[in-house]
């Protein structure tokens, strides 16, 4: 595993992850895709998502997914002089990612103020569900929990008149991750100014409305002044997705294309707009291909999708031509497919640095690589039980 590629822009910069789920280790997962060493510290009963999904070698999708690149290093926390040796990777350390409850680390003796006294530089960014300080921050919240309490359920509800679900993706988790890392690498920045750290709260139930585009209709009553709903039509070679108000696309398709208007003026407006649907549809029908339909839409300037099976996004010309899938070491003898980072740099590297670590496999070399241990400090470390791995799959 490569650890410090100079061409990486955060090359030399070291990050320990408490974090488990997703919030926090999707964010830790995009600093060790940009370079920076990042070391997963695993509670002895392992983060949740090594049970979900696909296990290969003992490794599941979930985990493999959000947590590859990463060394790792298994420490229980109960243990006596557990909280020291954090302590001393502390001092080695630029950014700290936990998403535990607010109470959580400073229970443990762990909390920003305990860790700005060791290393006053520290960056510590915290995710949460409603935040550090409110009145719910000892809620628990995945991010469904979010996507409810801000409102996305209610106006799937509303304005598509479907029933109450939940998103198909976790995008409270990822906004929020995604955002605490703007403010981390910000506090970098002032760090070099003042040489300060800094402890940033991010509620994910606030990064999720911030980043709401559709937030303004609902506040002002007036999903009625927006553009028409994006509309999926079923053609002869699949679905596809128009971005476009129906008006518009009808105008053109007379216009430009040739469709006759089947509207006379003898039709109420119900028959019109259902007579120009039909036409619509016989119209795309008679495309037939793919090729044609994409000519049509190219010559009215229309952007579409298609509605793409998630299993085959790898087909999608775009993310085949640009990389966005990438295969790493599966740990039993094959490759296995992952995600990229999709940073693109003009003179500089990113992307996933190796294979998924089992729990605590990596506890030797990070032991010697931060603190200088010697082969008798860590053998104590292991006989006190401060310090685990899983036997079996220790390298």
């Amino acid at each position: 595993m490569t650890l410090k590629n100079p061409n990486y822009p955060l090359a030399g910069l070291r990050v320990l992850d408490f974090s488990r789920v997703l919030a926090g280790p999707f964010a830790a997962r995009m600093l060790s895709d940009l370079g920076a060493d990042v070391v997963k510290v695993e509670p002895p009963d392992g983060d949740v998502t090594r049970y979900w999904g696909k296990e290969v070698a003992a490794q599941a999708g979930y985990f493999h997914q959000q947590n590859a690149g990463k060394r790792n290093i298994c420490i229980d926390l109960s243990k006596k002089g557990a909280r020291e040796l954090i302590l001393d990777m502390v001092q080695q350390a630029d950014f700290v990612i936990e998403n535990y409850r607010s109470d959580v680390m400073p229970r443990l003796g762990l909390g920003y103020e305990d860790l700005k006294e060791t290393n006053p530089g520290i960056i510590m960014l915290s995710i949460s569900g409603f935040g550090q300080k409110s009145p719910e921050t000892k809620r628990p919240a995945y991010a469904p929990v979010i996507h409810a309490e801000a409102g996305l359920l209610r106006r799937s509800n509303q304005l598509r008149d479907v029933k109450l679900h939940d998103l198909p993706l976790s995008v409270a988790d990822t906004n929020a991750a995604l955002h605490g890392l703007i403010a981390a690498l910000s506090a970098l920045h002032m760090r070099q100014r003042t040489g300060k750290g800094q402890h940033i709260d991010m509620a994910m139930i606030e990064a999720t409305v911030a980043t709401d585009d559709q937030l303004h209709y609902d506040l002002d009553g007036s999903h009625h002044t927006g553009p028409l709903p994006n509309e999926i039509w079923e053609l002869p070679f699949g679905a596809v997705l128009l971005s476009t108000d129906f008006r518009l696309f009808f105008r053109l398709l007379v216009g430009e294309l040739g469709l006759v208007d089947p509207a006379t003026d003898q039709m109420a407006l119900d028959e019109k707009i259902k007579a120009r649907r039909e036409a619509t549809q016989q119209f795309l029908n008679d495309l037939g291909t793919r090729e044609k339909f994409t000519e049509a839409m190219t010559t009215i300037n229309i952007p579409w999708g298609d509605v793409r099976d998630p299993a085959e996004v790898g087909t999608q010309p775009t993310l085949a031509a640009r990389g966005i899938f990438t295969e790493i070491d599966d740990r039993a003898g094959g490759q296995r497919q992952i995600t990229q980072s999709p940073y693109h740099f003009s003179d500089a590297e990113s992307g996933v640095k190796g294979s998924v670590a089992y729990r605590g496999e990596n506890y030797s070399e990070v032991l010697l690589d931060w603190l200088g241990m010697s082969g008798e400090e860590i053998d104590s470390l292991l006989t006190t039980g401060i310090v685990l791995y899983d036997p079996e799959w220790h390298i």
